[in-house]
């Protein structure tokens, strides 16, 4: 499930994939600002077939904090 959240981070953000995702955070790169946000709500929501709820929206502030709400929601990493 590691590969397949980062293809979903890389993917959802247009990064590069040799950049180092695990450490990034919401409006810390140019790329993950309010539209990229929503972008990858819903690719990561169709990706694992959740539903954030609006607290997971708003919580969602990191690479790392998005596996603790998907681990919430029953993903096992």
């Amino acid at each position: 499930m590691d590969k397949k959240y980062k293809k979903v981070f890389i993917d959802a953000l247009s990064l590069n994939g040799n950049q180092k995702v695990e450490n990034i955070k919401y409006n810390e790169i140019d790329e993950w600002d309010s539209i990229g946000h929503m972008t990858l709500v819903s690719e990561i929501e169709s990706a694992f077939n959740v539903t954030f709820d609006t607290d997971d929206i708003v919580n969602f502030s990191s690479y790392k904090e998005g596996k603790k709400i998907l681990t919430k929601l029953g993903v096992k990493f």
